[in-house]
C-alpha cells in the first residue's frame, strides 16, 4: 500500500470509483481509493440504476447527459461491460402542471442539442404496447433513457482508474483522518497510514461517520426504499426488442423492463427512516425485510397504467437503504471550514449523475473550480442550522414527494420554522407568508391570514401574483419596507483591513470614510464568484455586504488570502439585522424619525452614516436593490423590533407598508439588476454581465491572472433585459421564471436567468444571456415550453438613467 498520495478517496461505490477515475483522467495518477469492504457495498449494489438525461436544473441536465454518453465510451476504454440498456424512456403527463414541466424540458433539450421530444399516442403504443395511455395529456420520449448494471459501471470506473495508475485497496476501513499543520492529511487505516494532499469523502451510507472523523457534521439521513421485479411476462418474452422505461411521476412510481419481466419501484408516503443514530459499521450487502403493503397505493397506480404488472407474480423484492440530504441533492465540494477535504455525499440518482459528478469533483480538486456553476449541489448551501431534526423532516418530505414537481418560487414547509429574527411574529401578525433563505425565515409577501403558508402549485401566475403587484406599486408610488436581514454582513477591522480587502476584491476599496463601492469577487476561472457592497466606516474599519445564501460558500475565497496581523474579518449576519426603505417618499418617511438631514446634498447616493433613527443606532447606506430612492438600514439584532415598529408607523403616514422578497424580485428585474446565483456566477465573465469596469487591473487581487485572461477575450454572450409580449403572457397566465431557453429564427441563442412581471412598467420581463442578438431584436422565450415573442430592450424599463436613485 502506498504511504503517500495526491488524493485518497474513501468509499468504493459508484461515486468514489468515478471520482478516482476522473482524477486520473485529469493527470493525477498518484491516487488511492480505500473501501471498507468490497466494491459496491452499501447502496450501490442494489440500486435500480435507471439513467435519464433531463433535470429541471440546466447544469444538472448537462452533467447527466455527459454521464449517459460516458458509459459506452467507458466500456470501450476498459473492456469492462457497464450493462448499458438504452431502449428509451417515456415520460407521461397526467396534469397540466406536468405537461408544462415536460414541454419546458423539451425546449431545453432543443436548446442544448439533446434528444427529448413529444410523441403521439400511436407512436407511444408502438414503443410500449403494455401501457394504457388513457388520461395522459402529453407523452415525451427520451431515446437514450434506460438503465445500467450497478456492479458493471462501478468496476468499469475502477478498471479505468487502475489502468491510469490509481490504487484501489479493499477491506481497508479508515479509522482516522487527521489534518496536519500544513493543511495536508494523514489517513489512518487498519492496513497502515497514508499521507495525502486531499481527502475525498465518498463513503455513501457511511458519509456521516467518515465526516465525523474530520470534525464535520453532515446533514444526511438514510431511509429504506423498495422496488420489486415480476416473473416473466409472456408479452415481453415474445418481443424481439427491449421496452422503454416509463416515467409516470404523477402516479408516483417508476417502471422498466428487467429480464423478461418488469421492475417497479415507489417512493411511498409511509416511509421508514433507518440508522438515525449512525450507519452500522458491519452493514454491507444486507437488505431489509419486504414490506410491500407500504407501497400498495403506488403499486395499484402502476397496475392501472400497466395491467401486466398485476397479472404477473413477484420474483423478488429489494428493500435497501439510501442516504439523503435535506433537498435530495448531493452535498458536494470542499468543506469551507477545512483545507483540502472534499465531500460527495447523499447522492440519490447516482447512475444518472456518476460520470458528471466524478468529472466536476476532479475539476474542483485539480483546477480549483468546476466548469459549471453547481451551487445547487454545493455543500455550503447548508450551515450548522441544518440540524438532525431539520434534516429528518426535510428528508421525509423529499422522499414522500420524490416525484412532486418543484415549481418555480415554491417553498416547502417541512422542518420549519427554523431560524427566526426578532420581528418574525410581528411580520406574521401582518399576514407575512415566509420563505427559507439559508435557514432564515423571511417574508415573501404580506396580506394573507396569519400563519398562512406559501402554496405555489404551478408554473403559471399563482394567487399571490396580485398581492405582490400591490406591494410593488405601493413602493414605486410611495415607499416600502423590505426586510434584508438575511443579507450576509461582515466587519473588517484593523490596520491591514484596506489592504486585505483590496487583495480579495477586484474593485478598489473606498478611500474616504462614508463612501461605498460595488465590487466583484473573482473565481478561479475568471468568472463572477460574488458581488459585494463595501463601505468605509472608519480609517481602519469596513462594512461588507454580500449574498446571504452564499455566506458559507464565500468562506473559501476569504480564506484564500491570509489576514494581516491585528486585522479581523468577522460575520455579523446573526448580530445585525436590516431593512431597505425605498420609494419616492422614503426620504420623507425616514426624516420623521431622525434629526440627521437626509437631503441629497447632505446624504448623497452611495454614502453612509451612523445615524439615530427612532432612538435606534443605525448604519444607513444610501443604496437600494429596488432601483429607487432608498436607504439600507442596519441595526443590532436586539433593536430590530423597535426599529421595525417605528418604520411601519412612519410608513403609514406616507402610504407605505411592508414589502416582501417576491416584490423585490420584480423591482430589481424592472431595473435590470443582476443577482448572485442567477446572473452572477463563476460561469459568467465580468464583461458579460457589465461588471468589467469594476475590475481594477492596476492592483493585485484574488484570481487577477484568471480574470485578465477572460477580459482579453470577446464576450461569449451578454446579459440583457427582455420584454415579453403581454398578449401572449396574459393568454398563458404565466411569466418567465428562469431557465427558459431563448430562440431566434429557430436557433437557440440564450436562456432566461430571472423573470417577473414588472407591475410598475406594465411588462412581463426577463433577464437573460443571449449571443448573436441586438437590442430591438424580436426573439422567442420558451415560457411553459412554448414560444412567446419578446423584444430585447436597449435599457431597463424603469428609470434607465438612474435619476430616482440619485434624487
Amino acid at each position: 500500500m502506498r504511504t503517500h498520495a495526491q488524493a485518497v478517496v474513501i468509499g468504493g461505490g459508484v461515486i468514489g470509483c468515478s471520482i478516482l477515475y476522473h482524477l486520473t483522467k485529469l493527470g493525477w495518477t498518484d491516487v488511492v481509493l480505500l473501501e471498507r469492504d468490497e466494491l459496491t457495498s452499501g447502496s450501490t449494489w442494489h440500486a435500480a440504476a435507471n439513467i435519464h438525461g433531463l433535470h429541471d436544473n440546466n447544469n444538472i441536465t448537462r452533467i447527466q447527459n455527459y454521464t449517459m454518453d460516458l458509459y459506452n465510451a467507458l466500456e470501450a476504454e476498459t473492456g469492462q461491460s457497464c450493462g448499458v440498456f438504452q431502449p428509451g424512456s417515456l415520460y407521461l403527463a397526467q396534469t397540466e402542471a406536468r405537461e408544462h414541466q415536460l414541454r419546458l424540458q423539451a425546449a431545453k433539450a432543443k436548446y442544448y442539442g439533446l434528444h427529448f421530444h413529444e410523441v403521439s399516442r400511436d407512436e407511444a403504443e408502438r414503443l410500449h404496447p403494455l401501457v394504457d395511455f388513457d388520461g395522459i395529456r402529453c407523452i415525451m420520449f427520451e431515446p437514450s433513457g434506460g438503465n445500467v448494471d450497478p456492479s458493471g459501471v462501478t468496476n468499469a470506473y475502477a478498471a479505468g482508474a487502475r489502468q491510469n495508475g490509481a490504487e484501489i485497496i479493499r477491506f481497508c476501513p479508515v479509522t482516522a483522518t487527521e489534518q496536519q499543520p500544513d493543511g495536508t492529511w494523514i489517513v489512518r487505516t487498519t492496513k497502515g497510514d497514508i499521507a495525502t494532499e486531499w481527502v475525498v469523502n465518498a463513503a455513501g451510507l457511511w458519509g456521516r461517520e467518515v465526516a465525523a472523523l474530520a470534525g464535520l457534521d453532515l446533514p444526511l439521513q438514510p431511509t429504506e426504499h423498495q422496488y420489486f421485479v415480476t416473473e416473466t411476462i409472456a408479452e415481453i418474452a415474445a418481443l424481439d426488442r427491449r421496452l422503454p422505461s416509463v416515467a409516470d411521476r404523477d402516479g408516483e412510481y417508476y417502471l422498466r423492463q428487467e429480464g423478461k419481466g418488469l421492475l417497479v419501484g415507489a417512493y411511498e408516503k409511509d416511509l421508514r427512516f433507518w440508522a438515525e443514530d449512525g450507519t452500522p459499521q458491519g452493514f454491507g450487502h444486507e437488505l431489509f425485510a419486504d414490506d410491500l403493503e407500504r407501497i400498495e397505493d403506488n403499486m395499484m397506480r402502476a397496475i392501472d397504467r400497466v395491467p401486466a404488472v398485476g397479472e404477473a407474480g413477484i420474483k423478488r423484492v429489494i428493500n435497501g437503504p439510501m442516504i439523503w440530504s435535506p433537498d435530495a441533492n448531493v452535498l458536494f465540494g470542499p468543506a469551507p471550514e477545512l483545507s483540502n477535504y472534499f465531500c460527495c455525499n447523499g447522492i440519490i440518482p447516482g447512475f444518472s449523475q456518476s460520470g458528471g459528478m466524478g468529472l466536476l469533483a476532479a475539476d474542483w480538486i485539480v483546477t480549483g473550480e468546476t466548469r459549471y456553476d453547481m451551487f445547487a449541489w454545493d455543500m455550503a448551501r447548508f450551515g450548522t442550522w441544518a440540524d438532525k431534526a431539520f434534516t429528518k423532516a426535510r428528508v421525509g418530505d423529499q422522499y414522500a414527494n420524490r416525484f412532486k414537481i418543484h415549481f418555480p418560487n415554491e417553498e416547502r414547509s417541512a422542518g420549519r420554522p427554523l431560524r427566526r429574527r426578532p420581528v418574525y411574529d410581528m411580520q406574521r401578525e401582518r399576514g407575512a407568508v415566509f420563505g427559507l433563505n439559508y435557514g432564515w425565515e423571511h417574508p415573501l409577501y404580506f396580506g394573507y391570514p396569519e400563519g398562512a403558508e406559501d402554496h405555489t402549485e404551478g408554473f403559471t401566475r399563482q394567487d399571490w401574483w396580485h398581492q405582490v403587484g400591490a406591494e410593488c406599486r405601493m413602493l414605486r408610488e410611495n415607499a416600502g419596507v423590505i426586510d434584508i436581514s438575511n443579507f450576509a454582513k461582515y466587519l473588517c477591522k484593523g490596520p491591514g483591513a484596506e489592504g486585505w480587502l483590496n487583495s480579495v476584491f477586484a474593485n478598489t476599496m473606498p478611500k474616504a470614510v462614508g463612501r461605498s463601492c460595488l465590487t466583484p469577487l473573482i473565481g478561479k476561472r475568471g468568472g463572477i464568484a460574488g458581488d459585494f457592497t463595501v463601505t468605509r466606516l472608519g480609517e481602519e474599519e469596513f462594512w461588507v455586504i454580500g449574498s446571504g445564501m452564499a455566506e458559507r460558500y464565500h468562506q473559501r475565497f476569504f480564506k484564500a488570502v491570509p489576514l494581516p496581523r491585528d486585522t479581523t474579518f468577522e460575520s455579523h449576519t446573526d448580530a445585525m439585522c436590516g431593512f431597505n426603505v425605498a420609494g419616492p417618499r422614503s426620504r420623507d418617511m425616514l426624516q420623521r424619525l431622525t434629526n440627521t438631514s437626509l437631503s441629497t446634498e447632505n446624504f448623497p447616493f452611495m454614502r453612509s452614516k451612523w445615524i439615530e433613527l427612532a432612538g435606534v443606532r443605525v448604519l444607513a447606506l444610501r443604496v437600494s436593490f429596488t432601483g429607487d430612492l432608498g436607504w439600507e438600514l442596519h441595526c443590532a439584532t436586539e433593536d430590530q423590533a423597535q426599529l421595525y415598529e417605528a418604520l411601519l408607523v412612519a410608513g403609514k403616514e406616507v402610504g407605505a407598508g411592508p414589502v416582501g422578497s417576491r416584490a423585490l424580485m420584480s423591482l430589481r428585474v424592472e431595473k435590470g439588476y443582476g443577482s448572485w446565483g442567477r446572473e452572477y456566477s463563476p460561469e459568467y465573465w465580468p464583461q458579460e454581465v457589465g461588471l468589467d469596469r469594476l475590475c481594477k487591473m492596476n492592483k493585485a487581487f484574488l484570481n487577477k491572472a484568471a480574470v485578465a485572461q477572460t477580459l482579453a477575450k470577446t464576450a461569449r454572450e451578454h446579459l440583457v433585459v427582455l420584454a415579453l409580449d403581454s398578449a401572449e403572457t396574459d393568454a398563458s397566465n404565466a411569466d418567465a421564471t428562469g431557465g427558459e431557453p431563448i430562440f431566434k429564427d429557430g436557433q437557440g441563442i440564450g436562456r432566461v436567468t430571472s423573470g417577473a412581471y414588472g407591475y410598475s412598467v406594465g411588462m412581463s420581463l426577463a433577464l437573460g444571456f443571449v449571443s448573436g442578438a441586438q437590442p430591438g431584436d424580436v426573439v422567442d422565450v420558451m415560457v411553459l415550453g412554448q414560444p412567446h415573442k419578446a423584444r430585447i430592450l436597449a435599457e431597463p424599463p424603469f428609470d434607465p438613467k438612474g435619476l430616482r436613485l440619485r434624487a
